[in-house]
């Protein structure tokens, strides 16, 4: 579902229960804390301008964000920038691939032409992931041989959309 400014604090929970690893692969740098700016930042969006969506589950009656995926519309207006991360316990369930497949249909539904990422060389399964959505995998920029661009042209529908449903709980 999309991400609410009520998130906040569900939000702030999943950041920091986040693997090292799994920050690095991130946001490219480990960090020990958030900073309450960022965290409303990331939770108080502005709809024409971003998307995010979180995946949450329920302990109890206490809702638990397990993944994140956003993207941010450049000043162009044409092309976004996309990131996901998802929970240690939670990963190889599928839920990386879902969540794309909304952050593409948002983006195309919103009139976007391109989607791109920054991806650490390192990030396999990130990679393999986006060229099975059809991604294609540059050099970046400035990244130099550490760090790839991905892009994703939105004019053509993204194959294989995994099917409705609900995941259960990792082991």
């Amino acid at each position: 579902r999309p991400i609410r400014p009520e998130d906040e604090a569900q939000h702030l929970a999943f950041l920091e229960r986040l693997a090292p690893e799994d920050v690095r692969m991130r946001v490219f740098y480990s960090r020990r804390s958030i900073e309450r700016s960022e965290l409303a930042r990331l939770t108080q969006i502005d709809y024409r301008l971003q998307q995010a969506f979180i995946v949450e589950t329920f302990v109890g009656d206490q809702a638990l964000a397990v993944a994140e995926a956003r993207y941010v519309v450049d000043a162009s207006g044409e092309e976004c920038e996309f990131a996901v991360v998802v929970a240690d316990d939670w990963q190889h369930l599928g839920l990386a691939r879902r969540l794309m497949h909304s952050l593409l249909r948002s983006a195309a539904e919103a009139g976007l032409k391109r989607m791109v990422g920054d991806v650490l060389a390192t990030n396999h399964a990130m990679l393999s992931l986006a060229r099975s959505l059809g991604f294609r995998v540059l050099r970046h920029p400035v990244g130099g041989a550490q760090v790839h661009r991905l892009q994703r042209m939105l004019d053509r529908p993204v194959q294989s959309e995994p099917p409705a449903g609900t995941l259960s709980t990792p082991a």
